[in-house]
């Protein structure tokens, strides 16, 4: 097979759901912590624009759903009122390598959890009407959703029990 007709698989149309999308590249999502005071920057947009292409798809860093969704500085999202950020459990990280200080958590009480929920739910509603194409609901390493899953961090007095 000629090179000039050889087939990359990588630039082939896919559809994905509703999306036509020309190529199978997609931008993973990415946690710039270029957002100073938690409110996007103005080169946000140039650095995106230069990712974007014609049919494809890209997956924008994280925004926090709620104040208490902020973990750590300089990210999209709501100001942050002071309070501590959310978790299953007030155990406090400790970083391995060099990177972003992490804030003690505290505890997410059983009376909080539907208004997480309805976090999320008002968040995503928020996106919609402001023209996302979609959204991804972060739940891995360690984010609040990852937390409620991991035994190593889950005790008896965060199982949430039906009475």
């Amino acid at each position: 097979m000629a090179l000039d007709s050889a087939i990359i698989p990588l630039m082939t149309p896919y559809q994905m759901g509703n999306f036509h999308l020309s190529h199978r590249i997609v931008l993973a999502p990415l946690t710039r912590q270029r957002s100073y005071g938690n409110v996007p920057q103005p080169h946000a947009i140039l650095y995106y624009s230069q990712r974007a292409s014609n049919g494809g798809m890209l997956i924008t860093e994280a925004t926090g759903v709620s104040d208490t969704a902020q973990g750590y500085s300089d990210t999209p999202g709501f100001q942050p009122n002071g309070q501590a950020p959310i978790s299953c459990t007030d155990k406090a990280l400790t970083p391995t390598t060099e990177g972003p200080k992490f804030s003690t958590p505290r505890r997410l009480t059983m009376d909080e959890i539907p208004l997480v929920v309805n976090d999320y739910i008002l968040a995503a509603r928020n996106a919609i009407e402001a023209g996302f194409d979609g959204i991804e609901i972060h739940g891995v390493f360690g984010y609040l959703i990852d937390q409620f899953m991991k035994d190593q961090v889950m005790t008896e007095q965060t199982i949430m029990v039906d009475p």
